[in-house]
């Protein structure tokens, strides 16, 4: 079978910017999107939450399973579901049609995703050429991800919200194509069966987890059922991780955590995505809701940070071999939280320093990214790359589930915090809710008192804005100097344990 290394990257590349351009595409076109399908404040959270929720329950299951029937095969298949769900959801009727359709397209990403990076892994044998192709790889999750806001509203200039979805099918007919023909269909090492008591297991409790925390941020949550599907979760994960340590064929290694550069890549994988699906989602609905950008617009002020992301996953692919994985993980990380804190700063008083703060906050996210990967997928044996592969993707897609969750519910209850309505206006309770809430609670009021209402509403969306990019950049730095140190003391041990 024809196979050009590169040409498979070119492949494995479309696909992975499909799937992590899904992961933030909505966030311009989610106010449109709103009013088109009538969808509620939770209806329009489980749109978003569904895809990285759903996807990070099934990487686990779907990283095991390329180890065993074949990362090729998995991955074409993939492609099948991703573009059948594109189609779904770019049609559907009502809130509840895309969701579901948005669940299908997680798992069709989430066959995928593991994929791609495993057979970078055994598609090059180089060192060099391995680690360039992992800085492209993570240039490409880095990037896509960023500019899934401005490819949303590039769309939505000229189309209707159904397009953000239907642009996958040309890449998927490409890929699916050539993908058959260029990707070597490798015997999988591992022919033992799956643990199916683990999968589910694992896909049970990460997703009830996710759900804990999304039901916690809630404008008016409900302990009972956060307390019950967190404990769920947590304790059905404590279950798998005891039980995978017991077994001989275990779908997660957690011996690889001993490596401290191992768990210092997941765990800086896991807060990068947290922090940049955040700061997006609160980002594009500020200069969207508040400043009156277009969705384009809107996009287009975030793309200087997409292409600083690809800039720094090439540059850190060709540092990795001198440097080493470890020094850019936490440079990268502290780079990206000062970034955010300067363009955070400097926000309300020049355009062109908030730029450089994003082009900084970019740069470090892609390299922090970069080094991440090839720590991960170089941590575990040939015949557990998709182990692997999976438990980044899950730190990848987990954490910008948790990060639209979290930062999203932090926002929302920011605003309810912040909004003070003004005197001698009444208003339903639902305008504490959001910012669109309350310009749609109010007009059935007097010209001047929707005026004023709307005036105290973007007032407070701007200091929840605030509120949670100052918490972004707080995690991002805090991350830095806690991979640093953990290093450093794991690095001085072994100097005084040398003769």
């Amino acid at each position: 079978m024809f196979n050009n290394r590169w040409l498979v990257l070119a492949i494995l590349s479309s696909a992975l910017l499909m799937i992590v351009m899904d992961l933030t595409i909505l966030y311009t076109a989610l106010p449109r999107l709103t009013f088109a399908l009538g969808a509620s404040a939770s209806e329009k959270l489980w749109i978003v939450n569904a895809y990285s929720l759903v996807i990070a329950g099934v990487l686990p299951t779907f990283g095991a399973l390329g180890d065993r029937w074949g990362h090729r095969n998995l991955f074409l298949g993939g492609l099948g579901v991703f573009g059948a769900a594109s189609l779904l959801c770019a049609y559907a009727p009502d809130p509840q049609v895309l969701i579901a359709g948005r669940v299908v397209l997680a798992l069709g990403g989430g066959m995928m995703m593991p994929a791609t990076l495993s057979i970078i892994r055994l598609t090059f044998s180089d060192p060099r050429e391995q680690a360039m192709a992992i800085g492209i790889w993570s240039a490409v999750a880095a990037g896509g991800a960023a500019a899934g806001p401005v490819v949303g509203g590039l769309l939505l200039e000229f189309f209707w919200w159904g397009s953000v979805f239907l642009v996958n099918l040309p890449i998927v007919a490409i890929a699916l194509t050539v993908a058959a023909i260029c990707i070597d269909n490798r015997q999988p090492e591992n022919r033992r069966p799956l643990d199916w008591r683990g999968a589910l297991e694992v896909m049970f409790g990460l997703i009830a987890t996710v759900y804990a925390f999304k039901e916690i941020v809630k404008r008016d949550p409900s302990f009972a059922i956060a307390a019950i599907t967190g404990l769920l979760g947590v304790a059905v994960l404590i279950l798998f991780a005891r039980r995978q340590r017991r077994i001989a064929d275990p779908m997660i290694d957690f011996a690889l955590f001993a490596d401290v550069r191992f768990s210092s890549a997941i765990f800086v994988a896991f807060i990068s995505s947290v922090s940049i699906a955040g700061f997006e989602l609160v980002f594009s609905q500020r200069l969207q809701l508040v400043d009156g950008l277009s969705p384009l617009n809107a996009g287009l002020y975030i793309l200087p940070a997409a292409l600083a992301s690809i800039v720094s996953g090439l540059a850190a692919g060709a540092m990795i071999p001198r440097l080493g994985q470890t020094p850019l993980l936490w440079t990268g990380t502290l780079l990206a939280g000062l970034s955010m804190a300067g363009c955070l700063a400097a926000f309300a008083y020049s355009g062109a320093l908030t730029i450089a703060g994003l082009i900084g906050l970019g740069f470090g996210i892609g390299v922090a990214m970069t080094a991440a990967s090839s720590a991960i997928i170089n941590g575990a044996p040939p015949h557990r790359t998709g182990m692997a592969a999976s438990m980044e993707s899950v730190a990848y897609d987990m954490g910008a589930g948790i990060g639209v969750a979290v930062f999203g519910g932090l926002m929302s209850a920011a605003y309810t915090f912040s909004f003070v309505v003004p005197d001698g206006i009444e208003l339903p309770g639902v305008a504490r809710d959001s910012l669109e809430e309350a310009v749609t609670a109010a007009s059935g009021l007097p010209a001047a008192d929707q005026l004023l209402v709307e005036t105290a509403a973007k007032a407070g969306f701007v200091s929840s804005f605030y509120f949670v990019s100052a918490a972004v950049a707080v995690m991002l730095i805090a991350t830095a100097l806690v991979v640093f140190t953990k290093n450093r003391a794991v690095r001085l041990h072994h100097a005084r344990a040398e003769p």
